[in-house]
């Protein structure tokens, strides 16, 4: 069987005396919509001509004015089914009968709803001799504040340089005939729009760039015949590989590093690199040092790293890599060690009754190198009838020798002396009176600091001995003493103990003199 209001040819139910009524209309009692929505409130009716099916059915949905009784003549017209009815504009452009009556349904549309449309509506059907209002069935609109707000979807993810579609609509509002405007606002529609007015349409097609990840993208809903509106604002996330790569040192002054520059460290000092890379999602970073790659001080960081005793062993290209799905990118920086001069020399030897002298420096940036004689200081390259003075140089080295052909005297004070912008030393060979013993002093000011030290070796040796003073070294290296009518002894140079260094196989070494007395 089937309900008996929807069963409207039914007039006794079976197994009861009960009339069913002969007029009846089922609808919502309370409806509630918000301002400038649309709604569609379901209704079905029967009546005593609901079996004649042959005459025309006319339907109208009245307003009933407040505190009186329904009366069609001075009720409001609203929507109907008759064309020979008129319905002020007012009411045409917001209410539909879209149900048929003929089809005893009454189903109303209400589109673009407006404050002035809450109250209390009834239901008249006209068809043949039959007039009748449904009175016992009114429904009761209540029209509230806008609180919705419009959905906006993104089709396809967002990627920097790749189309997307996206689209702005608002639940509950009607495509037709009162469809609200549509307005589109955010940094990404620049090229959309070329400067012009924002989007109208309900779907727009984005093609992102990076700087658009985190801005802003809004879409404004207007009902101007109700006078409100509603908005909502997504924040766009767009991936993009890596991009702007960055080497930083970070002080206060610090310097962003442009790829492929050339970093002046001193010797000794600390180093720390920071790189950071622009992406989303965020990109892997890992640092390479020539061919080798280097493990992350901090797993939590691989984009820091720390050198915290810069040596020469770590001059070379340090490269950060950035890596992600979205491709890849890397920055270098070639690492340069700057260290004041080291001394290897002055050596003296007597050759043909001549005093022949050699002396060679290391540093960076590479030294320049002087002989003094007493107080006068030599040119590096000179020459005269009693002296010649022949110097070179070729990457941090610098080298010199001298011959003295006269003027070879007790007493004689012979420098070599070595200088760049990180320091200068110095070492002096004296001959001494006597028995030919000499004494060796060595002179070094780095920094704004001045150090000196002085041997003495009281022994027979001739008229001229020799020294050579390396006070940082990095690899194991000799120190050449030249004895009279002697090939040159070699002896050991002590290495200073290699502190610890997160990058394998680095050392570093300290200042050191070296003294040799001989007996005779």
């Amino acid at each position: 069987g089937c309900w008996w209001w929807l069963c409207p040819e039914a007039t006794w139910r079976e197994g009861s005396l009960q009339k069913v009524p002969s007029y009846w209309l089922q609808v919502q009692e309370l409806v509630t919509v918000q301002e400038g929505l649309c709604v569609l409130v379901p209704c079905a009716f029967h009546s005593e001509a609901s079996r004649n099916r042959s005459t025309l059915a006319h339907g109208y949905w009245y307003k009933k004015k407040e505190n009186s009784k329904i009366d069609q003549k001075t009720d409001d017209l609203v929507a109907t089914n008759n064309p020979d009815k008129e319905v002020k504009m007012k009411n045409k452009r917001h209410f539909l009968l879209l149900g048929d009556p003929q089809a005893a349904n009454c189903s109303l549309s209400i589109s673009g709803v407006q404050k002035a449309h809450s109250g209390r509506y009834y239901f008249r059907l006209e068809k043949g001799t039959v007039k009748y209002n449904y009175r016992s069935n009114l429904l009761t609109l209540i029209v509230t504040g806008l609180t919705q707000t419009p959905d906006i979807h993104i089709r396809e993810p967002l990627q920097s340089g790749h189309l997307s579609h996206v689209t702005c609509s608002m639940p509950g509002a009607c495509d037709w005939p009162m469809a609200p405007n549509i307005s589109w606002a955010g940094a990404a529609l620049r090229a959309l729009r070329s400067g012009l007015e924002p989007s109208t349409a309900s779907e727009i097609q984005l093609t992102p760039n990076p700087q658009d990840h985190g801005t802003h993208l809004t879409c404004r809903v207007t009902f101007p015949e109700a006078g409100v509106s509603s908005e909502r604002t997504v924040q766009l996330s767009v991936s993009y590989a890596p991009q702007n790569l960055t080497i930083s040192i970070p002080t206060a002054d610090g310097p962003v590093i442009q790829n492929g520059t050339s970093l002046p460290v001193l010797e000794g000092q600390s180093l720390r690199l920071v790189c950071v890379a622009h992406s989303h999602p965020p990109a892997r970073l890992s640092w390479t040092w020539g061919p080798q790659t280097l493990s992350p001080e901090w797993p939590s960081d691989p984009g820091v790293l720390e050198l915290p005793w810069v040596q020469t062993e770590h001059e070379g290209e340090f490269t950060c890599h950035a890596r992600s799905p979205l491709g890849a990118q890397h920055i270098s920086l070639s690492l340069s060690v700057h260290y004041p001069p080291r001394l290897l020399g002055p050596s003296c030897s007597w050759e043909a009754r001549a005093l022949r002298c050699s002396c060679s420096s290391r540093a960076w940036p590479a030294p320049s190198l002087h002989w003094r004689l007493g107080e006068g200081l030599l040119e590096g390259n000179s020459s005269n009838a009693s002296l010649r003075v022949t110097s070179s140089s070729t990457g941090p080295w610098a080298n010199s020798s001298l011959s003295l052909h006269e003027g070879v005297s007790s007493g004689l004070r012979l420098s070599c002396e070595a200088q760049n912008a990180h320091g200068t030393q110095s070492a002096t060979v004296l001959l001494l009176p006597g028995q030919g013993a000499c004494g060796v002093q060595t002179h070094r000011k780095k920094a704004g600091r001045t150090t000196g030290t002085v041997g003495d070796a009281p022994t027979d040796l001739g008229p001229v001995c020799g020294v050579s003073e390396e006070p940082t070294v990095h690899h194991p290296s000799l120190v050449s003493w030249n004895l009279p009518s002697q090939a040159p002894s070699l002896l050991p140079q002590p290495r200073p103990p290699r502190p610890d260094h997160p990058l394998p196989g680095l050392s570093s070494a300290g200042p050191f003199q070296s003294h040799l007395f001989i007996s005779p």
